[in-house]
């Protein structure tokens, strides 16, 4: 069958079982446009190419397919990058296609002409140019297979506007399964005898690629093994926060004797992810104790350390041919596990932190309470993420969207792609107030696609995290972190949302059941102290002239 390249692109989409795009259009890609015109691909228009990207990331993590971005040329792809960056680091799926100059127009400045190679060549599993129309569908097959297959992560596609509306009788390609694998015996064999051997051995957790049966199925081993499980930085979705073997996580935020449980264990087994930067606290926790590693990342990107077994192979792949967690643990018992899960539900006993304003100490617990268990929470970076990671729980995996990178302006635009995705349950995205307005645009698009999420914005008036670094390297001396807001919640209320503006701690369980009730994208905008820097932390600084928001 004859079409344009642009309308195979559009097939060979839905033939990977892809349900949305998100995008900001152009004209270098109106031929793809085009085609998504009769497909039954839901098309998502961003306000941002930033929010297309990050929404896109939250769609790969979430879902079972890579999400899909589509910018155009130039400008567009610029304000893409931080989705690539942010998706490479987290080695998270997703596809980004740019619409490009015309072929004839290369080499010669023209308007929004750039190289495509050469801005993402070092955050992108790879970067393909569709220079011929007939390999557009392959192309597009190949993209969707290499975010997916070893370690995920983004791929960047370039699409010449001209060689889209050439037409071509090429096929639409196979749909390939993706590579089924078991741990080799002798990796296995490894892995369960150094299990049965060690008096203190410690799963840390991590990555994209866990679902609900291998999650469950690896809590019910670590238990019966007497063998605690550790989560990665904002990947602690991957176990269930009630499992008896959970023992918190380990990155920013983290209790300290979850490092002290790092550098104690005599046996780590990283599943999922590796020994990287902020798991291993700028590269100096547990670097020489014994390690296996079960990954299908090749490379093993971001691992630093000791590594005494790879098993090339997937979370799920591992969990399935794991033996009885009976069989692993030899003479060990359950103290040390047991000692360890006693801890972390101590630490995620929620406390006031005083100061003025909105105590989220408190506040975080009432949050807890009042969403359901299978809630999705997205987070945006700073400080004022650090109160959900500590006092809100995850009971299954695909429940957790937030920047391992550290990238700010994620928050919105994950919520609104997870609420778009999952009709009728509870996304709530966590965010201070620097991050919030770095993409708040986004909720727009929620009106526009029945998404319902809900924003709780902490507004101390500073970059809290910057602050917090700053008082400790020069002292006395606040420089450039402060922000004057206005009311988040009269902004979203013009848009027909739900707003509130809470500046006391009474005030925020029932203005949350409003929100929670009124079935609109909502935001609640909470006056925060701007002295207390994380639960149960109070910096006592000066703080540069700070204008709150007009209530």
């Amino acid at each position: 069958m004859t079409m344009s390249a642009g309308h195979l692109i559009v097939k060979t989409l839905e033939a990977h079982g892809v349900e949305r795009i998100y995008a900001v259009p152009g004209e270098s890609y109106l031929d793809v446009l085009d085609g998504l015109h009769d497909s039954p691909i839901h098309t998502v228009v961003t306000r941002h190419e930033g929010g297309a990207g990050f929404m896109a990331l939250a769609e790969g993590r979430l879902g079972s397919v890579p999400g899909i971005a589509m910018v155009t040329r130039g400008p567009g792809a610029a304000n893409a990058m931080i989705a690539i960056h942010t998706a490479w680091q987290d080695a998270t799926a997703m596809v980004l296609f740019v619409g490009l100059i015309p072929l004839a127009d290369r080499g010669r400045d023209s308007f929004q002409e750039f190289s495509l190679e050469g801005w993402f060549s070092t955050t992108a599993k790879a970067v393909f140019v569709l220079d011929d129309e007939h390999q557009a569908g392959d192309v597009v097959a190949r993209a969707m297979r290499l975010a997916s297959t070893g370690r995920p992560g983004p791929v960047v596609v370039g699409l010449p506007e001209d060689v889209l509306v050439r037409t071509t009788d090429s096929p639409l390609p196979t749909v390939l399964p993706l590579p089924e694998a078991s741990p080799s015996s002798a990796g296995l064999e490894s892995l369960t005898s150094l299990l049965r051997e060690a008096t203190r051995p410690a799963i840390i957790v991590g990555g994209d690629a866990w679902d609900a049966q291998s999650s469950a199925a690896l809590a019910n081993f670590a238990a019966a093994a007497h063998t605690p499980v550790l989560a990665d930085w904002r990947a602690y979705d991957a176990i269930d926060h009630d499992a008896p073997a959970y023992a918190g996580w380990l990155g920013y935020g983290r209790a300290e004797r979850t490092v002290k449980a790092l550098n104690d264990a005599d046996l780590l087994v990283f599943i999922g992810c590796t020994r990287g930067d902020v798991l291993s606290e700028g590269y100096t926790a547990a670097l020489n104790t014994p390690t296996i590693v079960v990954t299908a990342d090749a490379e093993l990107t971001g691992h630093a350390g000791r590594i005494d077994a790879h098993l090339g192979v997937s979370p799920a792949q591992l969990v399935a041919a794991l033996p009885a967690g009976e069989q692993v643990r030899g003479s060990r018992g359950p103290q040390w596990m047991e000692t360890l899960r006693a801890e972390q539900l101590d630490f995620i006993v929620p406390g006031a932190d005083g100061g003025i304003g909105v105590d989220l100490g408190i506040a975080f617990e009432s949050l807890e309470a009042a969403l359901d268990a299978d809630r999705i929470l997205t987070y945006g970076a700073g400080n004022a993420t650090l109160w959900g990671h500590r006092y809100l729980s995850h009971h299954g995996p695909k429940s957790l969207v937030g920047p391992r990178n550290g990238a700010m302006g994620l928050s919105v635009p994950a919520a609104v792609a997870a609420s778009i995705m999952h009709p009728g349950r509870h996304v709530v995205a966590i965010c201070g107030d620097g991050d919030f307005f770095m993409n708040a645009q986004e909720l727009a698009v929620s009106f526009a696609h029945g998404g319902t999420p809900l924003v709780i914005v902490a507004d101390n008036g500073i970059f809290g995290t910057i602050v917090d670094h700053q008082q400790r390297h020069y002292p006395q001396r606040p420089s450039g972190t402060t922000m004057t807001n206005p009311n988040f919640a009269q902004w979203i209320a013009s848009f027909g949302g739900h707003g509130e503006f809470v500046e006391s701690t009474e005030d925020f369980a029932p203005a949350l059941e409003r929100a929670l009730a009124s079935g609109l994208p909502a935001v609640l905008h909470l006056k925060t102290d701007p002295t207390t820097m994380g639960p149960g932390t109070v910096a006592h600084h000066t703080v540069e002239n700070s204008a709150g928001a007009n209530a």
